[in-house]
């Protein structure tokens, strides 16, 4: 297994709910060792650790989503 690693994300990373998906593009997954796809929620602590490989998507500092109204 590899060894997992933090990925940093712009808030425009994220979808409308505030949520990334593992495995992503970002996180360089080769098919071989992908497992099924979670929606993690980024937006409501500033990231979120994956419970399959532990890779852990992060909003890089100053991005925020959303605003409210």
């Amino acid at each position: 297994m590899s060894k997992s690693s933090t990925i940093e994300l712009l808030a425009s990373d994220l979808n409308d709910q505030g949520c990334v998906t593992c495995p992503s593009p970002k996180a360089d997954m080769k098919l071989w060792n992908s497992h099924p796809r979670v929606y993690l929620d980024v937006a409501r602590t500033g990231e979120a650790k994956c419970p399959y490989c532990g890779e852990v998507y992060k909003l890089k500092a100053g991005e925020h989503f959303g605003g409210g109204h």
